[in-house]
């Protein structure tokens, strides 16, 4: 995905970067131009999205999050087959791999 200057400035810049030291929070960005770096999470927030998020409006951040962690508790985790998985949910992969 090609971002703008502007776009990826925001989250280089030293008063976002003092806001997320401030909260315990390490900051980890992809290496400029390099597509494949952040794939995976790429493709989890467009099957969020696409499957959930895309044609609804939310009253509150409360609703919001809780829809989300419904998506992600409920189905992404437990249900939602991976073709990067062998076609097994997450929780269903994590449990053949203890197995193994």
């Amino acid at each position: 995905m090609l971002r703008r200057p502007f776009e990826s400035a925001q989250y280089t810049s030293e008063q976002f970067q003092r806001l997320m030291a401030d909260h315990g929070i390490t900051c980890s960005m992809s290496r400029s131009g390099n597509v494949w770096d952040n794939a995976a999470m790429e493709s989890f927030f467009s099957s969020l999205k696409t499957e959930r998020t895309a044609r609804k409006v939310y009253r509150t951040r409360d609703d919001a999050r809780a829809d989300v962690f419904d998506y992600i508790e409920r189905f992404y985790n437990p249900r939602r087959r991976h073709s990067t998985l062998g076609y097994l949910s997450p929780v269903e992969f994590e449990e053949q791999a203890m197995l193994a």
